[in-house]
């Protein structure tokens, strides 16, 4: 009886614990999406000048080129360390 109340709360701890982090990769870009949606009903019809002036002196892929490095070293990087957790953890369990 004993065995079977560890396994029954070892089970909902970590039930618990992966709802706790569902709840995070859910509710967290929901509320930033909520929260910007008054701010973009905010602007108006016109055009951005500073985007139509990056464009059209060239400036805008300069950026965008900087984001795109930036945004694949951090993905590269937490391949990388996924991949070394991963073989820590096999280590482990040996």
């Amino acid at each position: 009886m004993d065995k079977l109340k560890m396994a029954v709360t070892v089970f909902y701890s970590k039930a618990f614990r992966f709802m706790q982090k569902s709840f995070l990769f859910i509710a967290l870009p929901l509320a930033c999406f909520l929260f910007t949606i008054p701010a973009k009903a905010q602007q108006s019809a016109e055009k951005v000048q500073m985007a139509d002036g990056m464009r059209s002196s060239g400036k805008i892929y300069v950026v965008v080129a900087v984001l795109v490095t930036v945004l694949a070293g951090l993905l590269i990087y937490i391949i990388s360390l996924d991949r070394k957790i991963s073989k820590l953890e096999k280590q482990s369990s040996l």
